[in-house]
């Protein structure tokens, strides 16, 4: 039999692989892990890495990818796996799902190994899918392994995250990606820009680095150049109407967290959008800082609402937060 391709985490994650693999071989893995990192940094490569070795027959420092179990999970499909994720087009992990992870649980294994359950955005699950997940946690049976994956793990129900281990990644040094960085991006100095921007984030630093998101990121600059030289917001807002809301306000925070800290310390070694400190000095010498964090706040506000499906007109937002940008810049 061919051997299949066996899923394994990303080079910075490497030594709490080690961890993960070490815990294991003394049988001492618990039954629930909640693994959270911000978005971007490939905590989907640990989780991936560990379900495939868990359900594989011969695992050695990762799954085997020689046997039937490999296959199977390569092939998209296992008997002893079971994922859960929101239904397309929604926000949210509703109760049925979650039924269906208790009936499950209550199953014996079909390849006599474990049963794996995956829940990814673990956070999605509103209140009564949280509270019938409850007992399962408690009472999972011998050889069940939960994997619950988070963006925002504060945004679980308590009584969740109490009865998981919790697992968090921490940003990775420069030096641990920027070799794989450069592969991917071509160029050593490229690697440098784009991960300094996405905050430490490989993955997201990939993102942006993508001739969609380079455009988007050149279009809000320029908008915000308009906006100092007195241009009405609601039309620039109208100019942006096409883009992602979530995409603009993720740029929008990061700049504004960038200001605030020039504006608190007067020190641009610590920016992470160096290129538009001409602006952000314009910005810092228009307003006060405090103003700035009370619109970090209302940014931070509009993208939570967004993600939970609370902002019935994103394009009403999109106009409220140039407006109070605008305000800023010229006062």
């Amino acid at each position: 039999m061919s051997e299949a391709e066996v899923p394994r985490p990303l080079p910075w994650l490497q030594a709490r692989w080690q961890e993960l693999v070490r815990l294991a071989d003394a049988g001492r893995l618990p039954h629930a892990l909640l693994i959270s990192a911000a978005h971007g940094l490939g905590k989907h490569s640990l989780a991936e890495a560990l379900v495939a070795r868990t359900l594989c027959a011969s695992p050695g420092e990762h799954a085997c990818g020689r046997c039937h179990a490999c296959h199977m999970l390569a092939s998209g499909y296992h008997p002893d796996l079971l994922r859960v994720a929101p239904e397309e087009g929604k926000r949210q992990i509703r109760i049925g799902p979650i039924r269906e992870v208790n009936a499950f649980v209550a199953k014996t294994a079909q390849q006599g190994g474990f049963r794996v359950i995956v829940i990814s955005p673990a956070e999605a699950m509103n209140v009564a899918a949280s509270n019938a997940l409850l007992k399962s946690l408690e009472e999972p049976g011998e050889r069940t392994l939960f994997v619950l994956l988070a963006d925002i793990p504060s945004r679980l129900l308590p009584t969740i995250r109490s009865r998981c281990q919790h697992w968090n990644l921490a940003v990775p040094a420069e030096a641990d990606c920027r070799d794989w960085l450069a592969e991917r991006l071509g160029d050593e100095q490229d690697a440098r820009f784009w991960f300094r921007v996405a905050g430490g984030l490989p993955l997201r630093a990939l993102e942006l680095a993508e001739p969609q998101s380079r455009a988007l990121r050149q279009q809000l600059l320029e908008t915000f150049e308009a906006l100092v030289r007195g241009a009405e917001p609601v039309a620039e807002a109208a100019r942006l109407e096409r883009q992602s809301l979530d995409a603009i306000l993720w740029y929008g925070i990061a700049w504004l967290e960038d200001l605030i800290r020039l504006g608190l310390s007067g020190d641009t070694r610590e920016l992470r959008n160096t290129d538009l400190l001409a602006l952000y000095r314009q910005a810092v010498k228009n307003a006060r800082v405090r103003d700035w964090f009370r619109l970090l706040d209302f940014a931070r506000e509009q993208r939570r609402l967004l993600a939970e499906g609370g902002n019935p007109n994103p394009q009403l937002a999109l106009e409220a937060w140039l407006v109070r940008w605008s305000t800023l810049l010229r006062s």
